[in-house]
């Protein structure tokens, strides 16, 4: 419990104290967000606010995980495991392709930033790398930081993605990781279209998997294989790295809430997207996630639809995609919209949180 609560603190403290920094850092540049044109007209007031504020966010996470591993390894605990290096690396990786598209817009002064081509191939290179990572570096009972198994709150034995094994069965389970990891940091990036949406929502989602992550820890079969543990590999490093970014959310959103200060632009939003995708893969919980980071899935969809609903019939359903957009049009103030989604991201970590926990009440008793 000392190692969250030090990791969260630490991140944010970083992130509130940095943020700052970036913002005077690009005000003196003049170096802003550019407004897409086809938006609410009353986005303008907003064009030239300070993004890739993201860079404080990723500083907060990393800071806060390597100051609390350092901690416990002055305890005689263990402290840098293979799970938290990988979802580190994960979400590092990712804010680097966000940086990289956000570099290109401000520095470069092109407005489309990295063209779709260079992020498919950044994004696919970086999930052909975490899918393999994660099907390796077995502990002392052999458990891996992942595994080809399908999950909701553990393993679901039988459904393997890594169907028939070898070669094509780890193909087949690559190409599941680059759909998963492209699903959750793309979703991420659709919801941050408000002032503080993206970044309060997601310290919701880290805050549910905190909890989750630390459960496991404290039920864990390698403690006792007791009814209702869990196989995971590391699952307190994974509940540090959750803390971390609940800590480095909130510390941005101290800038971000309405007025922003700064955005975090794609630096920020695919990073904690691929921070996302990899708590659920390495926690046993993909199918979890789907439910507590129900907000992401809706407006991913929303746009999944408007789109395909565009092209078939040529009518849109939505009055603008991302669907938090159709509400602004629709006459909603901004933050009305941001404090209502939060509700509805609060509500979904909530069931999943309880779906999770029923299903350990149900193991406990199938035990008894």
């Amino acid at each position: 419990m000392v190692q969250l609560i030090i990791a969260g603190i630490v991140s944010f403290l970083v992130t509130i104290f940095t943020t700052p920094m970036l913002i005077r850092y690009f005000h003196r540049r003049e170096m802003g967000q550019e407004i897409r044109e086809d938006g609410p007209q009353w986005h303008e007031k907003k064009r030239g606010t300070p993004t890739m504020g993201g860079l404080a966010i990723l500083l907060g996470i990393t800071l806060g995980y390597v100051v609390s591993a350092l901690v416990a390894i002055a305890g005689g605990h263990a402290g840098f495991t293979a799970s938290g290096l990988i979802v580190l690396f994960l979400t590092l990786s990712l804010g680097l392709v966000g940086f990289a598209d956000d570099g290109i817009k401000l520095f470069l002064k092109r407005n489309l930033g990295l063209n779709k081509t260079a992020k498919l191939v950044a994004q696919l290179a970086i999930a052909m790398i975490f899918g393999f990572l994660i099907t390796r570096f077995p502990n002392a009972n052999g458990l891996t930081p992942g595994s080809t198994f399908l999950s909701f709150t553990r393993d679901i034995e039988t459904i393997n993605i890594a169907v028939g094994g070898g070669i094509v069965g780890m193909i087949l389970f690559l190409i599941f990781i680059y759909l998963l990891l492209a699903a959750w940091s793309n979703a991420v990036n659709l919801t941050d279209g408000l002032d503080g949406l993206a970044a309060g929502s997601t310290a919701l989602v880290m805050m549910s998997y905190t909890f989750i992550t630390f459960w496991q820890f404290r039920n864990s079969c390698e403690v006792g294989a007791a009814p209702g543990c869990y196989s995971v590999r590391d699952p307190l490093e994974l509940a540090v790295l959750a803390a971390s970014g609940f800590g480095a959310c909130m510390g941005f959103l101290w800038w971000n809430a309405a007025p922003a200060k700064i955005f975090m632009g794609d630096t920020g939003s695919l990073a904690l997207g691929g921070l996302v995708a990899g708590l659920s893969v390495c926690s046993r919980t993909e199918l979890l996630m789907v439910i507590i980071g129900a907000l992401f899935v809706i407006e991913a969809a929303s746009v999944v639809i408007q789109v395909a609903s565009f092209k078939t019939t040529g009518k849109r359903v939505f009055k603008m995609a991302p669907f938090h957009h159709h509400f602004e049009r629709s006459g909603w103030p901004e933050t009305t919209v941001v404090i209502r989604f939060w509700l509805i991201a609060g509500m979904a970590c909530a069931f999943g949180l309880a779906a999770f926990y029923g299903e350990w009440l149900g193991q406990i008793g199938t035990q008894l």
